[in-house]
Formats: C-alpha cells, structure tokens, sequence
C-alpha cells in the first residue's frame, strides 16, 4: 500500500529541501506580502533564454513551494492582459512563515487571511514598483541602497497634540550613482482614493517634516514620490496639492508609472528635499 504524500515537514527538513532562490522568493513574499508569479518570475528567473523558459520553470518552482506549505495562491487571479499561471497571485503560507521566523530568531506571527480585491491591486502595484527599482539595479542603471516595504518603511512621531501618529508609505527608496544618492517616500495611487484622502496623506507628511525627525535622521528631507495612473489623474491631484492652502507644493512629486524610474534614480539631484518645503 503507497503512503500518502507528506506535507508537513519540520523547520530542519525544510532548510534541506530549498534552494538560495527558494529562500529569496519567500523574502520576497515577506516584504512586499502579495507577488503575481509574473512579478516572481521577472526578480528571481532572470537567467532563462527565453520567457517560456523563464515561464515554465517559475511555475514549476512555485507549484513546489505551495506542494510543501510555503507559500498559497490567492483563489481569485489577476484580470487584465495576463491570463493563466502568470496571473496567479502569491503569498507566504503560514509554513513558510515558520522557516523564516526560525530562520531570523523573530518571534512574532503573522495573522494571514484572505486579502480583499482593493488591497490586492494596490499590493501588487507596489510591488510592481518594487520589482521594476530590482530590474534597474540588474541593467547597472543605479545602485539601490534601501528598499522598504510596509511596515518597514512606516515612521511614527509626535503629534502637536502631544500623542503619537504614524506616517505610512507604500515604499522607502534610496537609490545612488557616482555622483549623488535619492531618497524617496513612495506613494501608490490607484485614483481609487477620493482627492480629499490624497490631501490628508500629504498633510501628513508635512507634519512629520516640521518635526525634523527624518532630517536628523539622514540630513535631508526625501522626496515624496505619488505615481499615478494617468497623465489626466496626475494633473489632478498635483493641482489639488497647490490650491492646499496649507501644502507646500514643492515636497511633493507627481508622476506617472512610465516615469517612476525616471524619479526614483539618481540621475536628477532636484528629487533631495532637505530645505523648507
């Protein structure tokens, strides 16, 4: 009589069974929370001649992963222009949050439930971002210095109230060349927020700037970076940003994905925001 297939294993059977890139997927899942194998496939499978290749051999090493308890396909796909496998969306299974909680001596669990179809597409577009700073880095088009990730990336300081409050960007970016480093919170809109939730963001922002908290941080200001979908939603929320009678226009860079690139690197020394906005 066959045995049935196992598919719990302990933290020290599993550190046998993966690979480097096995692990990298899994940090990758950890930091930006929710990845299409799309994504997956263009940070890790970077080696292939082809996207087929390329293709087949990202699903064939994440279908392993999940056979093992690693990681978990989401249940609904992506829409759009991908159909099929590289649609899927992806993120770390309760097993392999286990490995690297083993792995990095941390404690705390993570509470993992089924994310709603707004936190998906805003997820994953971070981490199109994400992936896209990696693939500049790959091409020697800039060095990358930091990426952070929520919550990694999120700052509290005092309020004027004398409480606390919290800053939460989508991503904290530090990019450099020979000549020059750029710093950059970065902010995804989906043009799914109304103008007035954009406002309050960037009020936020101003008021963790008067605290000089980052400043003595890192001795400038960075920029804060909001990519937009279109050129007509950019337009928009930059003029809502200058009639704010209280916003400082020039703390804020407006752009849209094409251009994030563009912004994010170094080339530009207009993107260090250390003065007053």
């Amino acid at each position: 009589m066959n045995e049935a297939p196992r598919t719990i294993w302990s933290v020290s059977e599993l550190l046998q069974m993966v690979t480097d890139r096995d692990l990298l997927i899994l940090k990758d899942l950890e930091q930006l929370r929710l990845m299409s194998t799309r994504q997956i496939q263009r940070l890790r499978f970077t080696d292939h001649i082809s996207l087929g290749s390329a293709t087949r051999t990202t699903v064939r090493v994440l279908d392993r992963l999940e056979h093992r308890g690693l990681i978990t396909r989401l249940p609904r796909r992506v829409g759009g222009s991908q159909r099929g496998s590289a649609a899927t969306v992806w993120q770390l299974a309760a097993t392999g949050e286990r490995l690297l909680r083993r792995m990095s001596g941390h404690e705390s669990r993570r509470r993992y439930v089924e994310p709603s179809p707004q936190f998906t597409a805003h997820t994953l577009a971070v981490a199109d971002v994400a992936v896209e700073v990696f693939e500049a880095t790959y091409r020697d088009d800039f060095d990358l210095l930091e990426l952070e990730a929520e919550p990694e990336c999120w700052r509290e300081f005092p309020n004027a109230g004398g409480g606390r409050e919290w800053l939460k960007p989508d991503l904290f970016v530090v990019t450099a060349n020979a000549e020059v480093e750029s710093h950059a919170f970065v902010e995804i809109d989906l043009a799914t927020e109304h103008l007035p939730a954009v406002l309050r963001k960037c009020e936020t922002y101003q008021r963790y700037w008067r605290t000089g908290q980052e400043q003595t941080a890192r001795d400038l200001f960075p920029a804060v970076v909001w990519i937009v979908p279109t050129v007509a939603r950019a337009e928009k929320v930059r003029a809502a940003i200058r009639d704010h009678p209280t916003l400082a226009p020039d703390m804020f860079i407006i752009t849209t994905p094409d251009q994030a690139l563009t912004v994010l690197g170094p080339g530009d020394t207009t993107h260090l925001k250390g003065g007053t906005p």
